[in-house]
């Protein structure tokens, strides 16, 4: 009997409770077992000295709540889209759309790039006190990690939620106070620190230990010999790596490959770097898109306009698409059928041994 009238209190208790309008939700036990403070991990292997320039490393707790706040789809206007809708796990953190979809089914004109290994991605920009700083998107028109993860908050075609707004969205959810409260001191909520605490998980977001990174350390038998071929290629008689370079194979530039280039129009579909910086020579360039894990990230190009790695490579392989502003660095490449397979077998072993990660399966409430 004892029992029953204990379980009749509980019931009891949560009807007021739900009467009242409170919102019963995980404890906080339970929320930190599903998403526990991770201390950093050392870089993978190839990319030691690429975090090593990294101007910041990331806060474990602010980086746990940026976990959450990554994943929530209450920072969207109508509670459908989070940041990982577009950026999703187990395609590198990338999307296998052409283009990206947010709220109301609205697309956008390009294709959601990859985040991984975002921390140390450095562009050169064109003001010069902000040379060497972090420039974002597919034309670079945003400056700094922090900033980068806000915009698309408000974006009308991506989850359409001004920053107050989505402020006071969060402030509403009593169970994130204490979190902030862990990664900033204080319970505040403000739009700088929803960036930097989103911007801290996005650093923890690493690639590398891959076949590749095992051969070039000295293990002679992690990449096949076709991959070792198309390596050849990549770095010399190809010369990829004048654009795909360093350690993430990006050199962080803006090139103009064709890619959206309307012959009988005389136009692009989309002017790419043009709208940010108005220098004409940046008509229809974008940046160049790093390579690990590539083979997640189909399709290809800001446009999604290539569906697989084989057509991407043989749009390469022609020279891409003549314009009057394409790049000088492109030209005709004469490859065989042999010499595409070896290229997408170098390019297969650029895939990171990392496990993906998952969403959270509790939030705070």
């Amino acid at each position: 009997m004892s029992a029953r009238i204990a379980a009749a209190a509980v019931l009891l208790t949560a009807f007021v409770l739900i009467a009242a309008g409170c919102v019963v939700g995980p404890s906080r036990t339970a929320l930190e077992r599903d998403n526990p403070v991770r201390p950093l991990t050392a870089p993978p292997l190839g990319m030691e000295e690429f975090f090593a320039e990294a101007p910041q490393q990331p806060d474990p707790a602010r980086a746990r709540l940026g976990r959450w706040l990554f994943y929530d789809a209450r920072l969207s206007a109508d509670g459908t889209v989070s940041c990982a809708t577009c950026h999703r796990p187990d395609h590198a953190f990338s999307e296998p759309l052409a283009v990206s979809v947010g709220v109301g089914g609205r697309t956008g004109r390009r294709k959601a790039m990859s985040i991984v290994n975002l921390a140390a991605r450095t562009t050169l920009v064109d003001t010069p006190e902000l040379e060497r700083s972090h420039a974002f998107f597919w034309d670079g028109r945003v400056v700094g990690l922090d900033a980068q993860v806000l915009r698309p908050l408000a974006d009308p075609t991506e989850m359409a939620m001004q920053l107050p707004a989505a402020v006071a969205r969060l402030d509403g959810i009593r169970g994130y106070r204490q979190y902030f409260r862990d990664a900033f001191g204080t319970a505040t909520i403000s739009p700088d620190r929803v960036g930097a605490a989103i911007a801290d998980y996005v650093r923890t977001l690493r690639s590398g230990g891959s076949a590749y990174d095992r051969w070039a350390a000295g293990d002679a038998s992690a990449m096949s010999v076709a991959a070792q071929r198309g390596s050849d290629i990549f770095f010399f008689r190809g010369n990829c790596a004048s654009c795909h370079a360093g350690f993430n194979f990006s050199d962080g530039r803006y090139s103009n490959l064709g890619i959206g280039w309307d012959a009988a129009a005389g136009t692009f579909r989309d002017d790419g770097r043009l709208a940010v910086t108005g220098n004409p020579a940046d008509r229809g360039r974008f940046k160049t898109p790093a390579l690990r894990d590539v083979t997640r990230h189909a399709p290809y190009m800001h446009d999604g306009s290539l569906a697989t790695l084989r057509d991407v490579v043989a749009f390469y392989g022609r020279g891409g698409t003549p314009n009057p502003w394409r790049t000088q660095r492109l030209r005709p490449l004469g490859l065989t059928a042999q010499d595409i397979d070896d290229l997408i077998a170098f390019l297969e072993a650029l895939d990171s041994d990392r496990v993906a990660d998952v969403a959270p399966r509790v939030f705070p409430q």
